[in-house]
């Protein structure tokens, strides 16, 4: 476990030098993913349909309810993994 999250945290920094920036769709699932791994599932209020980015950002987390931090982990890090 201690691997995976030296892993995932030199993967959050990496994220922050990707050579190019990521489509829209690709930049929720890493927000999604990184919200499962550090905060689990989530419980925050749904904003409001005037938020459109917050919206999508709360329903892209949302969407991975039931997710284990490690699994999140292990898919952010294939994800930025993917994308260096």
């Amino acid at each position: 476990m201690a691997d995976l999250n030296a892993t995932f945290e030199a993967a959050v920094a990496n994220s922050k030098n990707l050579s190019e920036r990521p489509d829209n769709a690709t930049l929720l699932k890493i927000y999604a993913l990184y919200k499962q791994a550090t905060a689990g599932d989530n419980t925050e209020k749904k904003p409001s349909f005037s938020d459109m980015v917050g919206r999508a950002k709360w329903d892209a987390w949302e969407k991975l309810k039931g997710t284990s931090a490690d699994e999140a982990k292990q898919q952010y890090v294939d994800l930025i993994t993917s994308l260096s």
